[in-house]
């Protein structure tokens, strides 16, 4: 069967409420199955749904704005109920500027794709702006080579190079495991042997398993994902940079409905 025509005929009943919105106020809507009226009922519709193809997007496309709406609800009420671990949790890492007016945080692996190549947008960002706190989620989901390096980046901060490891790590060609995490900080000049002692510092762990635990409250779907204030973007689209510039210009206008 045509696509198209698959869709009309799944449209058809749902939409004599389409119908009778656009005016066709004539319509018989209560027929018995089977009967002459059904069949009218039928015809009518389906002319409309010729003549108007667009309500068959608007039918299609419903399900996901209703799905998208929620999830966003879930996700501000997520954001307003933790705010304090989310914006300000002692256990991660905070660049560009402590004091700055907006927040931006970014749940990221540094096995991930898109957050490597999201990496020079945030930096820039976070350069030109002066006035962003750059709040920074470890969450390693591409497995133990992911924690392993995640776990030397955070101990990299008690060394005071946290954020010069991070790019480094997203730069520096090949996989994210233990061997390129030492290999990074020995060329960032950090004490190898004091850094993995570190690493097994149980505020890391924390911070591992908190940043896990607000991503799944946050019903996070892959990194990186982004909150400006209490706004969400999630992925690494082409205009990055400009997105995360908007929504931080955004925040400064409106505020938040959070102590974000």
């Amino acid at each position: 069967m045509n696509l198209n025509k698959f869709f009309l005929n799944v449209a058809v009943a749902a939409a004599v409420a389409a119908v009778t919105a656009a005016g066709t106020s004539y319509l018989v809507l209560r027929y018995a199955p089977g009967s002459s009226d059904q069949a009218r009922v039928e015809r009518t519709v389906r002319d409309y749904l010729t003549k108007n193809p667009e309500v068959l997007v608007e039918m299609t496309n419903e399900p996901d704005k209703r799905q998208a709406a929620e999830q966003e609800a879930q996700q501000k009420k997520a954001i307003s109920e933790n705010a304090d671990a989310i914006f300000r949790s002692p256990v991660s890492h905070v660049a560009g500027n402590p004091n700055g007016d907006v927040s931006l945080v970014e749940f990221f692996d540094y096995n991930c794709g898109y957050c490597r190549k999201a990496m020079p947008d945030v930096v820039k960002l976070v350069n030109d702006d002066g006035k962003i706190r750059l709040v920074l989620k470890e969450l390693p989901i591409f497995g133990d080579d992911s924690e392993a390096a995640a776990k030397l980046a955070l101990a990299s901060n008690k060394q005071g190079k946290y954020f010069e490891m991070h790019q480094k790590l997203f730069s520096e060609p090949g996989k994210a495991d233990n061997e390129k995490a030492l290999r990074v900080a020995k060329e960032l000049g950090l004490d190898v042997d004091q850094l993995q002692k570190d690493a097994e510092d149980p505020d890391i762990k924390k911070g591992l398993d908190q940043a896990k635990e607000l991503a799944q409250k946050l019903n996070l779907q892959g990194t990186p994902l982004y909150l400006i204030g209490d706004r969400v973007l999630p992925g690494a689209p082409d205009d990055l940079f400009d997105e995360l510039k908007a929504k931080v210009a955004e925040v400064r206008k409106a505020g938040c409905a959070t102590t974000c």
